[in-house]
């Protein structure tokens, strides 16, 4: 069982930057590609960045491409998403995700493991 844990939502204006972590018990973490999703208020989830188990190639959704980054340190079990140029429209819950996922590809399908989720408001 893998259980994540989320760090680092709160309220930011817009135009600002958040960093948020992700971090993880186990000795399997390079195994697994992790994801970060979002979900708003009367929205279904979507898909925001993801990235392989060694951190060599990176995916996002097209609303935060060119300004959310992912990445990874698998020495601390930790995976980051850095999100600058902050729009309202970010507003949402943030939920890490893991899943068993040995390509370099784009992770398809469902995800195994969920965290809790941490909420990022971006006020106007």
């Amino acid at each position: 069982q893998v259980q994540l844990v989320e760090s680092g939502g709160g309220l930011v204006q817009a135009g600002g930057s958040l960093k948020l972590s992700c971090g993880t018990s186990g000795r399997t973490f390079s195994s697994y590609a992790m994801g970060w999703f979002r979900q708003a208020p009367g929205k279904e989830r979507e898909f925001v960045a993801a990235i392989t188990r060694y951190g060599g190639y990176t995916y996002y959704g097209d609303s935060v491409k060119e300004r959310f980054t992912i990445s990874r340190d698998n020495a601390k079990n930790t995976v980051y998403l850095q999100m600058n140029s902050l729009k309202p429209e970010d507003t949402a819950v943030y939920s890490c995700a893991a899943k068993i996922w040995l390509s370099i590809t784009q992770p398809s399908g469902a995800w195994d493991y969920w965290g809790q989720g941490t909420q990022v408001t971006v006020s106007s």
